[in-house]
């Protein structure tokens, strides 16, 4: 697994507004710990509302179903097991605005 690829995940029930179920997830790093970072999508359209999205279109290349939405605000590790099977992945375009993204999100500059 690397970055850039897009599998489904199973997220575990959590509280208030943290995504949860199976749904694609973009991996940013798998470590030696056997967990991945992850960003999760939703199908729902009407997060674009939110800072710190990204739409993303289906192409044969991700692998999505319909138009989709990265929550890059819900960044989060997990553990590999709860990777399921990769779907597609990202290419250097997407990649790179999800980099910036994080970066102003995180304040790393």
């Amino acid at each position: 697994m690397k970055k850039g690829e897009i599998w489904y995940v199973e997220i575990p029930e959590s509280n208030g507004h943290e995504q949860k179920g199976l749904r694609p997830a973009v991996v940013l790093y798998e470590s030696e710990a056997n967990t991945a970072i992850i960003i999760p999508f939703t199908s729902n359209i009407q997060s674009l509302r939110y800072s710190n999205t990204l739409e993303i279109k289906p192409s044969k290349i991700n692998g999505l179903n319909s138009d989709s939405v990265l929550l890059l605000f819900q960044v989060r590790t997990i553990d590999k097991k709860r990777l399921k099977n990769k779907i597609g992945f990202l290419g250097d375009k997407e990649l790179k605005i999800i980099d910036a993204i994080l970066k102003k999100m995180l304040k790393l500059d």
